[in-house]
C-alpha cells in the first residue's frame, strides 16, 4: 500500500505534466494561426497593389481624356475667334457696298451729262455749268476711292469675265481678238470685291471671206 505522500507526489508530477502539454498545444495553435495571418496579410498587400494600379490606369485613362477634350475646346474657341476678326474686318471693308451701289447711277447720269455737255459746248452752251457737273463728278469719284473704291475702265484692255460682262462682240481687225474696244458702263470695285462690272463689248477674229467665184 503506498504512502500518502507518495500519492501526493504523483498526483502533483501528473498535472505539471498535463500542463506543460497544454501549454505546448497552445504554442502550435499560435504558430498556426500566425502563419495564416501573415498568409492573409500578404494576399490583402498583392489585391491592395493591383487596386491601387487599376485605380491609377484609370485615372490616366480619365486625365487623357480631359487633356483631349481641353485641346479641342481650346481649338474651337481659336477657330470662333478667327472667324469673328474675319466677320469684323469684313463688316469695316464692305460696309458701305450698298451704299456705293446706290451711288453709281448717281455717277453715270454725272458722266451722261458731261458727254452731252461736250457736244452742246460746241452749240454755244454755258461752259461754266458743263465746268461746274464735271466738277461735281470729279469730287464724287475722289470720295469713294478714298472709301476704297476703284473705276473698272477696261478699254483696249484683254476681256476678263471676272470683272467684265460682254455685252457684244464684233470684228475689228485693228485689234487683238477677244480685247475691249468699247465700255458702254464702267464698272467698280469696293476693297478688291466687286460691285458692278464693266459692261463692254469685245472684240473677236474677223470671219474669212468666201469667193463666190470659187
Amino acid at each position: 500500500m503506498s504512502d500518502p505522500e507518495d500519492q501526493v507526489e504523483e498526483s502533483a508530477d501528473r498535472k505539471g505534466e498535463a500542463e506543460t502539454s497544454d501549454e505546448t498545444e497552445v504554442v502550435v495553435v499560435k504558430e498556426k494561426e500566425a502563419d495564416a495571418g501573415s498568409e492573409e496579410s500578404e494576399i490583402e498587400v498583392e489585391v491592395t497593389i493591383e487596386s491601387l494600379q487599376a485605380q491609377l490606369q484609370k485615372a490616366s485613362e480619365e486625365v487623357e481624356g480631359f487633356k483631349d477634350a481641353a485641346l479641342r475646346a481650346q481649338a474651337e474657341m481659336e477657330n470662333v475667334r478667327r472667324r469673328s476678326a474675319k466677320d469684323l474686318e469684313n463688316a469695316h471693308k464692305y460696309g458701305l457696298e450698298r451704299f456705293v451701289n446706290n451711288l453709281l447711277p448717281v455717277i453715270d447720269s454725272l458722266e451722261k451729262a458731261i458727254e452731252s455737255g461736250a457736244q452742246a459746248e460746241q452749240e454755244g452752251a454755258n461752259k461754266a455749268v458743263i465746268e461746274g457737273v464735271g466738277l461735281c463728278h470729279k469730287m464724287l469719284v475722289d470720295v469713294l476711292i478714298k472709301e476704297g473704291v476703284v473705276v473698272v475702265d477696261p478699254m483696249g484692255e484683254p476681256f476678263d469675265p471676272n470683272v467684265h460682262q460682254a455685252m457684244s462682240v464684233v470684228e475689228n481687225p485693228d485689234v487683238e481678238p477677244n480685247s475691249v474696244v468699247a465700255v458702254v458702263q464702267k464698272g467698280y470695285t469696293l476693297n478688291e470685291r466687286l460691285v458692278r462690272a464693266a459692261m463692254v463689248m469685245v472684240s473677236k477674229d474677223v470671219s474669212p471671206q468666201i469667193d463666190e467665184k470659187a
